[in-house]
C-alpha cells in the first residue's frame, strides 16, 4: 500500500521540496489541521447502524485515526505520540459539535464547508509555491501533511523523531 521502506525524514524531506514558500507555509499550518478536523467530522457524521450514536470511538472516524496512528508508529514511534494526542482531541472536538448541534446533517454541512475551503486554501498556497501538491505524488503524503507541521514543533522543542 505505502512504501515503508522511506524513513520518516526521507518523507519530510521530499514533502518539505515543495514547502519552500513562506506563504505556502502559513497557508499549510492553517488548512492541513483544518482538512484533518474536518475530516474527522465528515466521517463521523457517516451513520452506522452497528456502531453507537455519538460515541467516541464507536464511529468512521476513530477507525480512520485508528489506521493513521498504525501507520505513524511504523514511522516513528515519537510521531505517533503527538498525532495520538492530536487525533484524540480532533476526536473530542467534533464529537462536542456533533452533540451540540445533534443531528449528523448539520455536523457534516459544517465540516465540508471547512473541508472545501480548507483545500481550496491549500491550491492556492501551491499556486503561490509554483509547485504541485505532493499528495499528487504519492497519496501517503496526505497523512505526511501533518506529521510535517509537527516536526517544526518537535525540532522547536528539541525532540528527536
Amino acid at each position: 500500500m505505502f512504501d515503508t521502506m522511506q524513513t520518516i525524514h526521507q518523507l519530510l524531506e521530499t514533502y518539505g521540496e515543495s514547502h519552500k514558500n513562506t506563504t505556502n507555509k502559513l497557508i499549510h499550518w492553517i488548512c492541513v489541521p483544518s482538512i484533518m478536523f474536518s475530516l474527522a467530522g465528515l466521517l463521523m457524521a457517516i451513520p452506522n447502524p452497528f456502531l453507537a450514536e455519538k460515541s467516541f470511538v464507536l464511529n468512521y472516524a476513530f477507525a480512520f485515526f485508528v489506521w493513521a496512528w498504525i501507520y505513524y508508529m511504523r514511522l516513528s514511534k515519537v510521531m505517533f505520540y503527538g498525532f495520538f494526542v492530536i487525533g484524540l482531541l480532533i476526536l473530542w472536538g467534533n464529537l462536542e459539535i456533533f452533540k451540540a448541534l445533534e443531528t449528523r446533517g448539520k455536523l457534516a454541512l459544517i465540516s465540508l464547508a471547512i473541508f472545501v475551503v480548507a483545500w481550496i486554501g491549500q491550491f492556492i498556497g501551491h499556486k503561490i509555491e509554483g509547485k504541485k501538491p505532493s499528495f499528487l505524488q504519492d497519496l501517503q503524503f496526505l497523512l505526511i501533511g501533518p506529521a510535517w507541521l509537527l516536526h517544526f514543533i518537535y525540532d522547536k522543542l528539541g525532540v528527536k523523531y
